[in-house]
């Protein structure tokens, strides 16, 4: 019989101590630094720990171009998980289902409710002129709000600005028609800067004595449009608050709605965008200790937006009452309404008023990581009790626990003594796959959900594949005569190339599954792949080290009849022995 080949080969089987040692010392460092970083479960996923799953629709504004693109959905998925993030929930999942959907998985433990608003708000931020106003509810006469100061921010005494003078809104039992000549006059009003001074009083909704009846009679389609919806416009309700200014675009007057401090809504007619949200560089929310304003929300304009705003409050400090102001408009609704008396240049504003600190907070959050591209509509909400998570988690561990019990059953009845080695490989790589998901958790965001579960069994029977491939290989060579030492190194080679195929092909399938799938399907992806690759670590260095060793052992060396390495059994042929030729005869006559 041949002796192995030295070198290499030879250092590896004359040292098998080495590997051993090293996937041990390997083990023991990544659990201790599990420990360390205090996470020593994996983080697990919301159909496992609970929580609440919002699939968003993206939808086309009515008689805008199609805007439902790949670029657009993946800025939307960005600036919604910095908007969660920025609410302290790092544990969040945003990522987009299909070519419109947008699925976010919120954990329990988290306020659902706020997160919904931060992750469907539109965001759309614009600062328009106010052209006039009026109080939806009972007339209510308002103090006087404090006037924009030479610090350069504008202020409101809340969020709507409710201390306009009451000359700036109508009575509540002002006509339709008083309405429409007020929207005219207004309009007509802002297109004249020079008169600027008649323009804030006809401005004011209260009808003119000297209008004519007919006066919105000769105005253009787009006034008279304007017109009606101001008329037709009811802010106490709630599904026409919503339609307030629908389709408008940036560059059009358009109607909107506000609530002032006293829970009373106003409808206002608007100018064109002066100011859009994505002149703003950074907002924060922070409480005003000098006074009674309590939280407010500064913002930085950009350099270009500094310029505007600086021109748009110089425009607007020349006008009267309602006419000097510029209201803060966020997806539709009037946030805040502040008066002008001077431009300010200063390159920053602030909203105060009757904020609580959540909702500063949410506004600014909204303002710092910017406008979605689209606007969601609320498809479906889940919420999924931590109670049936833990089933469904309790569900899963049975069936690992039964598919590991069967697996080891059977390496007992088969291979019966080889079968130690098979269950310590498999105790290794169930260690390493644990303490590695555990620390996957807080580093990347990894989270175990029901299919990660379901990979896991899986690798399973992947990784128990890999001993049995080893385990023919070795059975084939005794077949053949060899003993057991040389019959494992002249086994492993060929078993090595099998295994190496095999699990290649594996994490190639796990690799397509990840990048072409979305949502949960990508953590059976994952699961997969990593044990795989966990696989061929454990047979280098784990298995075939150990199987080395062992084979030094009389038990297995001997072919012990529970060793699973019988020869009778296997039904060995004899060794082949080589004959020499005999030599050829003599011819003794000629001699």
């Amino acid at each position: 019989m041949a002796a192995p080949k030295k070198g290499r080969s030879a250092s590896a089987q004359s040292r098998p101590g080495r590997s051993l040692a090293l996937i041990l010392i390997a083990i023991a460092a990544l659990t201790g630094g599990m420990f360390v970083s205090g996470h020593p479960t994996p983080r697990l996923g919301i159909d496992l720990a609970g929580g609440t799953s919002i699939t968003l629709t993206a939808k086309n504004e009515p008689g805008q171009p199609n805007a439902i693109n790949k670029t657009n959905m993946n800025t939307a998925v960005d600036i919604m998980n910095r908007r969660v993030n920025g609410l302290g929930v790092s544990e969040a999942e945003v990522q987009t289902q299909g070519s419109d959907n947008i699925i976010v998985n919120i954990p329990k433990g988290t306020n659902s409710k706020q997160a919904r608003e931060q992750v469907g708000t539109t965001a759309k931020l614009y600062f328009r002129p106010v052209l006039t106003t009026e109080l939806s509810g009972a007339d209510k006469s308002a103090s006087p709000s404090p006037s924009a100061s030479s610090s350069s921010s504008s202020k409101a005494t809340d969020k709507t600005g409710s201390s306009s003078s009451p000359s700036s809104s109508s009575s509540p039992s002002a006509t339709a028609t008083s309405q429409g000549r007020a929207v005219t006059d207004a309009l007509k009003a802002d297109s004249t800067p020079s008169a600027s001074s008649s323009a804030g009083s006809s401005a004011s909704s209260t009808p003119s004595s000297s209008a004519s009846p007919s006066a919105s009679s000769n105005v253009d389609p787009a006034t008279a449009k304007l017109e009606a919806e101001y008329t037709a416009l009811d802010c106490t309700d709630k599904a026409a608050r919503a339609k307030a200014g629908d389709g408008a675009k940036p560059t059009d007057p358009t109607v909107a709605c506000g609530q002032n401090s006293s829970g009373q809504w106003q409808k206002y007619v608007l100018g064109p965008a002066e100011v859009s949200g994505t002149d703003i560089k950074r907002a924060a929310a922070v409480y005003d200790t000098q006074s009674a304003a309590g939280w407010k929300v500064t913002m930085d304009f950009t350099s270009s937006g500094s310029k505007k705003f600086a021109t748009i409050t110089g425009k607007l400090a020349k006008n009267q009452s309602p006419q000097n102001q510029f209201a803060i408009v966020l997806d539709g609704e009037v946030v805040s309404d502040p008066f002008v008396n001077q431009a300010l240049t200063g390159g920053n504003a602030e909203i105060s008023g009757s904020f609580s600190q959540t909702e500063a907070q949410d506004l600014a959050n909204m303002l710092k990581y910017g406008a979605l591209p689209l606007t969601f509509k609320e498809s479906s909400v889940t919420t999924v009790t931590a109670a049936l998570g833990g089933e469904q988690l309790h569900a899963g561990l049975i069936a690992g626990a039964i598919g590991l019990g069967l697996v080891v059953i059977y390496l007992v009845v088969y291979y019966r003594g080889l079968s130690l080695i098979a269950i310590a490989s498999l105790m290794v790589s169930a260690i390493l796959t644990y303490v590695i998901m555990a620390l996957l958790g807080p580093t990347i965001g990894f989270a175990l959900n029901l299919p990660a579960v379901c990979g896991a069994i899986v690798a399973i029977g992947i990784t128990a594949d890999s001993f049995i491939v080893f385990f023919e290989r070795i059975r084939d060579e005794i077949r053949e005569g060899r003993s057991l030492r040389p019959a494992v190194e002249r086994a492993w080679p060929r078993a090595r190339r099998t295994i190496l195929v095999s699990d290649f092909v594996s994490f190639l399938a796990a690799a397509v599954l990840f990048i072409v799938t979305v949502g949960k399907v990508q953590g059976f992806a994952f699961t997969l792949g990593l044990t795989t690759v966990l696989d061929v670590v454990v047979v280098f260095f784990f298995t075939k080290p150990l199987m080395t060793i062992l084979a030094r052992k009389k038990f297995f060396a001997s072919g012990h009849s529970w060793s699973g390495l019988d020869p009778k059994r296997l039904g060995a042929k004899p060794p082949l022995r080589r004959t020499r030729r005999p030599s050829a005869p003599v011819d003794t006559k000629e001699a």
